[in-house]
């Protein structure tokens, strides 16, 4: 864990000073990259075999273990950083990821996990009492800002490569993936519908899977509690499909095609705005 502090430490800095001041977009692009280089490398937490994902046997990386890991860890603390658009909403989404986690390494009897995995989050449950939006909570009273979502995607990352691909396996890769799927296929769905619009993947706007259900008339406390079911009912899926003996090819073939679909949505917001309005439209 000390060079998951080091990374989480430098990643921290970073986002508490684009809170502050506004660190240009290259400048933490950067920062994100060496945190990972120092996560993947020195903190040995890459991921060298995929599983036998597509029924062919394990996929092992090989000489691609290191750049796949590097370049998964960024994307992944930018998912999640994007994912900060209402309130409770990320951290909701890193409590959910936690759990599914926690309960993967119980079942799988790797109890290593177990502890820091709950004080994670403890911490967040903390957090998220005066974060998210309730009946008896109108407004937030605290906020994640870019030093706690980064920070949180980086913490995903390196529990999910760590427990994937920890001698014991406390996880299957195939897992991660649905215990992951809103923050990756979000990401994905953004950064193909910009690519095609002819913008920079990067570029802001108000497109993302969470800003939908604004658009459309819900409300934030309701929208993030909508999205928080589904992150959870994913999770579900991934490690309760494992555990009740789903294939993994099929768990594979599944996640692609949920992956495909969210992307051919989010090329039209208007196409995304019919699916939500129709099952989770203000009643």
């Amino acid at each position: 864990f000390d060079m998951f502090a080091v990374a989480a430490g430098l990643i921290l800095i970073v986002g508490a000073f684009d809170d502050r001041f506004m660190v240009a977009a290259r400048v933490k692009f950067l920062m994100q990259f060496v945190a990972a280089i120092l996560m993947v490398t020195a903190g040995q937490a890459n991921i060298a075999n995929l599983g036998d994902m597509f029924g062919l046997g394990d996929l092992w990386l090989g000489w691609a273990s290191i750049p796949f890991s590097v370049i998964a860890a960024v994307l992944l603390i930018n998912a999640v950083n994007l994912m900060d658009g209402l309130d409770g909403l990320s951290g909701g989404i890193g409590f959910v990821a936690l759990f599914w986690l926690l309960v993967s390494s119980l079942l799988a009897g790797v109890g290593v996990y177990a502890l820091p995995l709950g004080i994670m989050m403890a911490c967040l449950a903390g957090f998220l009492f005066y974060n998210m939006r309730t009946p008896w909570r109108k407004k937030a009273a605290v906020f994640i800002g870019d030093a706690g979502s980064l920070t949180l995607g980086l913490t995903l990352a390196w529990f999910s490569m760590k427990m994937a691909d920890d001698s014991g396996q406390a996880i299957e890769p195939i897992a991660v993936a649905w215990v992951l799927a809103l923050p990756i296929m979000d990401t994905c769905g953004q950064f193909a519908r910009r690519v095609r619009e002819g913008r920079h993947p990067f570029d802001a706007d108000h497109h993302h899977f969470h800003h939908h259900f604004i658009n459309i008339g819900i409300d934030t406390g309701r929208a993030t509690l909508i999205i928080l079911l589904l992150a959870l009912a994913l999770g579900g899926v991934g490690v309760g499909g494992l555990y009740i003996g789903v294939p993994v090819p099929v768990l594979t073939a599944l996640w692609i095609v949920m992956l495909l679909s969210h992307i051919y949505l989010s090329m039209k917001p208007e196409r995304m705005h019919r699916l939500i309005g129709r099952f989770a439209g203000p009643q």
